[in-house]
This record gives structure tokens, sequence and C-alpha cells, in this order.
């Protein structure tokens, strides 16, 4: 199977690379040009998107924007009539219809477009037929369209993210991007509390159905945040952008018993905005996996110890997504925003665990049962105002709060049944914990932009960002002889920290001709404080607390220059940094794992990262090619360090700051029309990781080539039918001590519009081979460990969906759609 899908991945990276070079020879046919520039103060109006579609066949035949000096290049346009269309925040949509691309006129020129404001920020825009452009560059970030994903349909977050280039997630929900797992995600560019901000969770609770787009920003700018080490994710949920009263219904159905529900509800017009989204989730993800240890150099008999896994796992979640935006004059919007969680968790693992002397001979044969009862719920609310004070000059506030909770009840049940050899009934060692969690969030950020004519613009603001967090452990023991539990004091803990990072930026942004630069600079106050409280062997309590803080500057590069042939370059370097994460620094010790326990470390040092990154991007009129080469190194390097194994075999794993990691690569992101009922999206990532040794831990050093693919083909078939079939690979990977093992999968969806195209049904299924496993094969003087999780069996949705409402106030939507674009085709 697994040289199947590198197979299959080899030949269709084959096929968009030779389609590739066709289109390249291809010979430009048509060149449109223009300037864009308000109609009141004849400023220029930079960055406004213009698109032209095909008037037979309406779809998006090109997208361009203009640059910052308000001038628009369209080039390689093939032979045809096309309506024009550019558009920009807070003006009108202007219309230009019938153009003309024929061997005997192939420049057009469009001289000066005159934009007018709109009234009540309502853009008075015509609809379009054409799907949205999957991927959409920003200076700073690539923007990957994902409500068109079949293969994701009724599926999570974490489910969705798969299928965007960059970006791999692994069977537990644990996010990397190229490859790194240093990446910070945020849902409406805030972190969620949801599940105490634990990525996966929060990742398993929201619908992909409630999803609009996901921002990859692998080389973030001065103006967000600087945590990250290998960039940042930003999944943006779906808000309302249509005039009228609208409205979406999903219903899913999955086997293994796994639904899906979800509404959404949006009302429109020149004054407010209401929108609402609601999705519950009821997910069964069974799995298993190994755990098996070679013990090295021991003086005792312990040779082996092999650790076999089978869970079941039930997640139900309710998600609730709802905001009013208030324009209160032409140039000031008042919106007020809010979303809710809550989540309940069911989790039962199922463990044999046995011990071998040398030459496999039977030490201990044991039973456990790990039960975890988990509950939770979070809620945000958000304050935003902004004001317009000319096109293109703006002031932004937000003021953010979140809070939730996160409850545990843990149970683990051991029993010996062999020991060396012979039948054991000892009696079960019965342990359990009651885990209590609080967070609370506090975000406040003012952003200023401001342009400066032929000078550029200027981006400033001040952001402060505020995290509290409580979590309380109580462990019990069950007495045989009193028959009730009492108090595991030593196995107790308490655990608070307050986490705040205060940082202004500046943004000074120009471009010369077609040579485009910005300089931004980023400076943070960071401090974390947290205290950690225990009880010692003879039953005292007593705190430790601790203190991590530091002031940095993160400076930010971009260099871009623009060829002919829709063809730019662009260099650019960010300081960045990786903090540990609360829960990082808790010296108390998680035992869940009877062979692998894992701790904190109070004394760790955030990692310091450095991004270099040149980045190629090309367009012709059927492929659209993105390219990149980068280099970070990342000083203070966190990885998970293991000790020397216990008189029990229990091997403790805590994280420790290394010395350094340099990795480089090298990204391909190619979207491909191969035909007129076939367009693919690949994705190739090469890249080399090198991480220098640690004598102190053991720690010998490593270093390696690695690299991921990942494809997705859409197929328009007769009878409305669309197919998509996604594939990915993920080679094995170095690690401080050891590798991570290759992964790889198969997906596949498909989906029957209904007469109207106001409902719709699909199917998909998701890792249709059964073949994605995550695993890891670590090695050093004391043992060996060949660790693989894994869920059981393809996943399966039938999905049917509802759309509903109109879009516009008037009765007759041709009367509309021909009011509008004379309205605007006047300036032209």
């Amino acid at each position: 199977m697994k040289n199947y899908c590198a197979k299959f991945l080899f030949v269709t990276f084959t096929i968009c690379t030779t389609i590739f070079q066709l289109n390249a020879q291809t010979p430009a046919t048509g060149k449109l040009t223009g300037k864009v520039v308000d109609i009141q103060n004849n400023e220029t109006v930079p960055f406004a998107t213009a698109i032209l579609i095909n008037k037979k066949t309406k779809e998006t035949v090109k997208v361009a924007q203009t640059d910052a000096d308000g001038a628009l290049l369209m080039n390689n346009i093939p032979a045809g009539v096309f309506t024009f269309k550019i558009s920009y925040v807070g003006y009108q949509t202007m219309v230009r219809d019938s153009v003309a691309i024929t061997k005997n006129q192939r420049i057009i020129s469009l001289g000066t477009i005159k934009m007018k404001a709109s009234k009540g920020n309502v853009l008075s825009e015509v609809t379009i037929s054409g799907k949205k452009s999957p991927i959409q560059l920003g200076i700073d970030k690539k923007v990957f369209s994902v409500d068109q994903s079949l293969v994701s349909e009724g599926g999570s977050a974490g489910d969705l993210l798969q299928n965007v280039p960059s970006v791999q997630t692994d069977v537990d929900g644990n996010v990397s991007l190229r490859g790194s797992t240093g990446v910070k995600v945020l849902i409406d560019g805030k972190p969620s509390l949801i599940a105490g901000g634990n990525v996966a969770q929060v990742l398993a609770s929201i619908p992909a159905s409630s999803i609009e787009t996901v921002e990859v920003i692998t080389n973030p700018s001065a103006k967000y945040d600087a945590e990250g080490q290998s960039g940042i994710i930003n999944i943006v949920l779906k808000k309302n952008t249509k005039l009228g009263f609208n409205g979406n219904v999903a219903l899913t159905a999955g086997n293994r018993d796994n639904y899906n529900g979800n509404v959404s509800l949006s009302f429109q017009n020149k004054k407010i905005n209401i929108y609402g989204n609601y999705g519950y989730r009821y997910g069964n993800r069974p799995g298993g996996g190994y755990n098996n240890i070679q013990y090295l150099n021991r003086k005792d008999s312990l040779a082996y110890a092999d650790q076999l896994s089978r869970m079941e796992s039930t997640d139900k979640s309710h998600n609730l997504k709802t905001g009013l935006d208030y324009y209160l004059t032409d140039k000031d919007i008042l919106s007020f925003s809010g979303g809710f969680n809550s989540r309940v968790n069911d989790r039962t693992e199922f463990l044999d665990i046995n011990k071998y002397a040398a030459g496999r001979v039977p030490l201990e044969f044991s039973k456990r049962i790990n039960t975890n009862n988990g509950t939770g719920h979070s809620y945000d609310l958000n304050l935003d105002y902004s004001h317009k004070f000319k096109p293109n000059q703006e002031l932004t506030f937000n003021f953010g709060y979140s809070t939730g909770t996160n409850d545990n009840f843990q149970v683990y049940n051991t029993s010996v049944y062999s020991l060396n050899g012979v039948p054991a009934s000892s009696v079960p060692d019965i342990l359990n914990n009651t885990n209590d969690g609080t967070n609370k969030n506090y975000n406040i950020q003012l952003d200023y932009t401001m342009p400066l004519g032929k000078l550029g613009k200027i981006e400033t603001g001040y952001r402060s960002q505020i995290r509290f967090s409580d979590a309380n452990t109580v462990a019990k023991r069950f007495d045989n002889a009193s028959g009730a539990y009492v108090d595991n004091l030593p196995l107790s803990n308490d655990f608070d920290s307050k986490d705040q990072v205060h940082a202004v930026y500046l943004n000074y942004q120009n471009q010369i001709k077609n040579f485009g630069y910005q300089i931004g600079l980023r400076a943070e106050d960071a401090l974390l404080n947290t205290t950690s409280g225990g009880y010692d062997q003879s039953g005292v309590f007593g705190t430790a607390p601790a203190r991590i803080a530091y002031k940095r500057l993160y400076p930010s590069v971009y260099l871009t220059q623009k060829f002919t042939g829709e063809q730019q370059v662009q260099l650019s370097y960010s300081r960045r940094v990786n903090r540990p994460r609360p829960w990082d620094t808790n010296p108390f010790i998680d035992y869940s794992d009877p062979l692998n326990w894992r701790k904190g470390n109070p004394n760790l040092l955030p990692e310091d990262v450095h991004s270099f990154e040149l980045g190629y991007s090309k367009f012709w009129s059927k492929v659209t090619l993105i390219s990149s080469v980068y280099l970070r190194q990342t000083n203070d390097l966190i990885q998970r360090v293991r000790s020397v194994p216990d008189a029990d075999g229990v091997i403790i794993t805590t994280p420790e700051n290394l010395t350094k990691d340099l990795s480089s690569g090298l990204e391909f992101i190619a979207k491909v029309d191969a035909l007129k009922v076939w367009n693919f999206t690949g994705n190739l990532n090469v890249y080399h990781s090198k991480i220098d040794g640690v004598p102190a831990f053991g720690i010998q050093g490593n270093s390696g080539f690695s690299w991921n693919a990942n494809l997705t083909n859409n197929f328009v078939l007769p009878h409305s039918i669309t197919l998509q079939v996604r594939a990915d690979y993920n080679s094995s990977q170095v690690m401080a001590q050891g590798t991570r093992k290759a992964m790889y999968g198969i997906d596949g969806g498909a989906k029957y519009d209904f007469k109207g195209k106001k409902a719709s049904l699909s199917l998909n299924v998701r890792d249709i081979f059964n073949t994605r496993k995550f695993g890891m094969l670590t090695q050093d003087a004391n043992s060996i460990i060949d660790f693989q999780r894994y869920q059981q069996g393809p996943m399966g949705n039938l999905t049917f969906s509802y759309r509903f409402g109109k879009t516009s106030f008037m009765k007759k939507g041709k009367k509309v759609e021909q009011q509008e674009s004379k309205a605007d085709e006047g300036s032209f």
C-alpha cells in the first residue's frame, strides 16, 4: 500500500509538471491595464481585487490586484468575451461588460477607473456565478478557501486541515506546518480556550462545515503575534457577506455512530448585519496501538516491556458563533460577536502490559483499564469598532474576553495476572484523579493604518494578551482493607499560571514601480508566572513558584519584485518566539501511561527563531504556481528528553532546552486546471533538519532529509455530480532521539447538486485503505522504543445540505443586476 501511494503521487505530479510546461509554452494572447482611483479625491486605491469572468461559461478566468499605486495589469488573457469587475471594501463594485480579446484586439486599456464609496458600507455587488479562487496570496500569508472540500464534509476542523497545503495532522489531531509541530493555531485570529487550549481537542470540537477559509502564515510580519516556531495557522469561521435573509442547513450521518448537524442563518441590510452558526458533533473514534520497549545496560533481569492498547472514545460537542455588525455611519462600524462551545469526552483504554527477561522469559503480565470522563465549556465575547477616515486610512479596536472550564475524572485500574510465568490473583490497584481546570483570556488591541500617498503607508498598533490558568488535581487510591478511597497526597497537585504579553508594532510599506518592500518591528514584553503546589513524602504541602520574563524585538522584512507575465519574487525575514506552554512548566508527573510518565520543566526558556524565505509565484490562465525556499534556525530548541528507566522500567519524559535546530526546505504548491472537467492542487515539501548534540542529556545529535506531499483532484461529472480524491504522504522525520515514522492515506468524496442547486447530497470516506498510522522509533543509551497509534478503519459520512434565502431586497433579480451594473459602469 505504501508503494501504491508513492506511485500515485509521483504519477500525478508528473502529469502536473507536464501540463505546467505545456501551459508555460502557450503564448500570451491578451493584456488588460488600468488605474484605480477614488472618484472624490483622485487618490489611488491600492490592492483592489479585479476579476475576469467568461460570459459564456461564467467561470473566473483571471484574478489580479492593483499595486500600491493603484495600477492594474492582467496578462496572458485567452481570447474570448468577458465581464470585468473590480472591488474594494467600502466601495461599490465597478463592472465593465463585454470586454473582448481577439486576434485584432489583444490590448485593452481601461484608463482611469473611478470607484465610488458605497452607501452604508454595503457593497452594491452583482452576484458572481463562478466559484471563489481556492488560493489567494497576501504580502505575508496564503489564504485557502476550504468551503468546497468534499472529503472533509461532515468531519471536524482537524479533518479539514489535512486538505490545506503545507499543513499536516496526525491521528491524534496534532498539527504541524511544513513538518514542524511548533505552529500557532488561532480561531478568528485569537487563541481558543476549548479544552484549556489543547489544539487537538479544539480542532475536534469545531465542525468543518463552519469554516470559511484557512490562512497559512509561514513568515508572519510584525503585525502578528510573534509566537509560533514555524508560523501561524488562522482558522476563519463563516460570517455573513450576503444581503437579505439567508440560511444553510446540513445534516451528516456516518459509520460507527458518527453524526453532525450545522445551521447557519444571516440577515443584512444597509444598517445591520446579523449572523449565527450552530454546529453539533457526535463522534466515535475507536483506535489502538502499541508501545514496545527494549531496555539496555540494566543490572536487573528486565529486558523487554510490550504494551498493547485498544481505545474507545466518544465526543459530543456544541459549537455556536453569533454576531452583529451595526453601521453607525458610512465610516463607522460597531460589532459584537460571541462564541460558545460545550463538550463531553468519554474515553476508555484497555492495556495489556507484558514484561520479559532476556530471551523473552516472562516476568510480569498485567492488564490495565484507563477511563476518562471529561466535560468542559468555554465562551468568548468580542467588541470591535472601526473608523474609516478616508480610503485606506482606518482605525480599529478590539476588546476580547474568553473563559472556559475543563474537568476530567480519571480511573486507573491495574491487575497483575502472571508473575514469572505463574498465574497470580493479586488484588487490583485502583487509582483515580479528579482534575478541575479554569482559564481566562483578555485581549486588547488597537490598529491604525495610514496611507502616505507616493511615500507608501504605515501600520502601527498595540496589543495586550493576559491569560490566567488554574489546574487542580486530587489523587486517591483505593484501600482494600477499609474498602474506601484515601487521599494519595504525593500525586495531588495544584498549578496556577499567569501568562501576559504586551506588544507594540510598526510596519512601513511602499512600492517603487514593480518593486515593493515592507519593513516592520515588533517589541514584546512577556512574563509567565507559575506556582506549582504539592505534598512531599511526609504529607507537608508546599509551593514552588517559577518566573520566565523577557523583552525582545522582532524585526520583519519583505522585498517583492513583480515581473511581466504575472510573476513575482519575494524575499522575507522574520524573528519569532516559541513560548513554553504553562503545562510544559508544571513539574507534576502525569502517570496515565504505565510505562511512560510525563512531567513539566519550570526552568524552560522560550525558543528563539530566525526564519528566512525566498518565494516565487507565477500565474497562467490554467496554472497557479507558488514555490518557496526556506531556512529556519531555532535556538534553545525545546524537545522532550527521556530519563533512565527506573526499577519498574518506567521512563519519564521531560521537555528540555537543547542547543539549536537548523531546518531548510523547498516547497511547491500548484493549482492546475488540467481539463474543463478536472483540476487539481498539489503540494510538495522537501526539507532537511539538523539537531545539534547535547552530551548532558545523552543526545548525540541527528540530521536527515524528509518530505511530504498531498494531492487533491476535483472532477466535474455529468448529471450535476462532482468528485474529489485526495492522497497524502509524510515520510519519516528525524527527531532529537530517533525518528518519526512515515504516514500516508487516501480520501474520496462525491457530491450531487439537486436542480436549482439549493440542495445537495454528498458522500465521503476518509482513510479509505486504513493506512494512516502515527508512530515513532526512539533510541538512546538506555532503551529502544517502538511506538505506534492508529484509528480503527475508514470513516464514512453522508451529508445532506439545503440553502435558502435571497441576496437582494428587490423582487426581480434581473432588474437588480441591470440597475447595479448601470450604476457601477457610470464611471468608466
